[in-house]
Parts: structure tokens; sequence; C-alpha cells
């Protein structure tokens, strides 16, 4: 007698199917970093866009005790005008957050337009605009930009300026790095070959692939700008009062050394932005590594056999 298979039930192979081909997620964004990073980036991000909604009191608005405590109806304390702490903060995201990814976002288009004619045309276009990058990387970013903001001004959108005049070189510097490894692929010379302007060559064949690393340039440069803006208006080039801003919020805390509270939250904000999108931009990076999950999973491996 031959042996007969019994046929496995409909709804088994369903969910073996469905068990082959789910998303995996990449290892980064399961490392503990990478989740860590994610969720208070966002959480952030969030608190940025809603604020003005759900802050319990207005941003300025001076009808609490002045230098109260936490605790109570303040949940943060409140400053020497007897404004609410924790609605400053939160409204301050408001602020900071959006102008550091404006920020961030112009600084990152202007350098990799910079970068990618530089690398394809080279010659003397490459030697000008080198040049130029070279000149503004010459200054220090802080002195750079606060002789910017002084010049301009002092005000947070000046400040914002000084901040993109200081930061695209890096853009510009990768991507000419990028663009000079790629511009002689086979891929590329092909479409010059083929007809191509420059503009369609840049613009098609160059630029998507440059695109991961200037993406992960730019999330790990988001925390470096909030530092930015930060400082300029701790020294009073940026925010000016009674904008709720949180390098101003430390500055202002600077008379006030006894109500701990006033500069405590402002610095755990900014340092839980900073750290969530370095860690952000960490994971970002391991994702787009086309080598790293093969790394990991490799050694996850070896692991397993010695073990």
């Amino acid at each position: 007698m031959s042996a007969t298979q019994t046929p496995a039930p409909l709804g088994d192979e369903r969910v073996a199917a469905r068990l082959r081909h789910r998303i995996r997620l990449p290892r980064a964004w399961r490392s503990p970093l990478g989740v860590i990073g994610t969720v208070i980036a966002l959480a952030w991000v969030i608190v940025a866009f809603t604020a003005q909604w759900w802050v319990p009191f207005a941003p300025n608005a001076q009808v609490l005790p002045r230098l109260q405590a936490p605790g109570g109806e303040a949940l943060l304390g409140t400053d020497g005008g007897g404004r609410d702490i924790f609605s400053r903060l939160m409204t301050g995201a408001t602020v900071t957050i959006p102008l550091a990814l404006l920020l961030v976002a112009a600084s990152m288009v202007i350098g990799t337009i910079v970068g990618a004619v530089a690398g394809y045309f080279g010659r003397w276009v490459d030697e000008t605009l080198m040049r130029i990058t070279d000149l503004v990387m010459a200054f220090p970013t802080v002195i750079l930009a606060m002789v910017v903001a002084a010049s301009l001004g002092p005000s947070l959108y000046n400040a914002v300026i000084a901040a993109i005049v200081v930061s695209w070189p890096q853009y510009a510097r990768v991507t000419r790095s990028l663009v000079l490894g790629l511009r002689g692929q086979n891929y590329v010379v092909s479409g010059r070959l083929l007809g191509y302007s420059p503009l369609r060559s840049l613009a098609v064949d160059i630029l998507p692939n440059i695109l991961g690393p200037m993406l992960v340039l730019a999330t790990l440069d988001i925390g470096t700008a909030i530092l930015l803006l930060s400082g300029l208006s701790f020294l009073g080039l940026g925010a000016q009062p009674p904008t709720a801003e949180w390098g101003s919020m430390i500055s202002a805390a600077m008379s006030n050394f006894d109500a701990w509270w006033l500069g405590v939250f402002p610095g755990l904000a900014i340092l839980t932005v900073v750290m969530a999108f370095n860690f952000l931009g960490d994971a970002l990076r391991d994702v787009l590594d086309p080598t790293a999950e093969v790394v990991h999973e490799g050694t996850a491996a070896r692991e397993k056999g010695a073990a």
C-alpha cells in the first residue's frame, strides 16, 4: 500500500503564506535605540504641530503666582512673570522644531545643488564653488552664525538665515564626493551618450542614488540645528522676549538660580529632542546601508552557531 499525504487545511496554508510574505522590519528599526529615537522624535513632532490647541494656558498669560514650584495647577512651575512653564515649553516646541526642520531642508537643498553642480561639471566650476565652500567652512560655525545674526538684527528668522549660511557647506562637500564617485558609472555615461542634458542626468541618474546618504545627514543635523537656534536665542540673537523659545527660556532662567525648574525643563526638552534625532539618524543610516542588514544577520548566525 502506498502512503498517502493528508493535505494541509486551507486555513493553515493561508497563515503560512502570510507568514512568508509578511513585511519584516530592518534590524535597525528593531534596535532599542532606534525604537526610542523614533518614538521620542515622533512625540515631539506631534507636540510641535498640535500644542497650540491643548496647552492649559496661553504662553504669555500672567495668571499664576510668580516663581511657583512645580506641582498643582502649574505642572512644571511658573516663571518670574507668573507664566506657566509647561505651556511655554510645549509652545516652544511649535517654534523651535519647525524652524529647525526648515533650516535643515533649506541647507540640504542649497548644499546639494552646489555640490552636485561642482562634482558633475568639475574643472573651474568645481574650483570656484568649492573655494567658496571652504571659505565659509574656515570660520567656526557658532562664531560665523553670531556675526551674521548680529549683522541682520536680533530676531528668530534672522537666526534661521544665519544658521542656513553656516550649515549648507557640509551638504555641498558630501554631495560633491558622492557625485564624483557616480559620474563615471556606466549608467550615467550611457545617459550622456543617449543625449541627456546635464540637468536631466543629475536629476534622473545621480540625485536618486545620493538621496539616502543626504537624508541620513539631514536627520542627524536636525539636533545640531536645534542646538544652534537655541544657542543664538540664549545669546540674545534669536527669539526675543516674550516669545516662548527654549533657548530664550534658559537665558531668562540665568537671573533666577534658586528657581531650578526655569532652566532644567527647557534644557531637558533640548536634550531629548537632540538625542532622539541622533538615534533616529543612526537607525536610518543602518537601514539605508545595503550591507548593514547582511552584517547583522551574519553576526547573529555566527553567535547562534557558537551557542
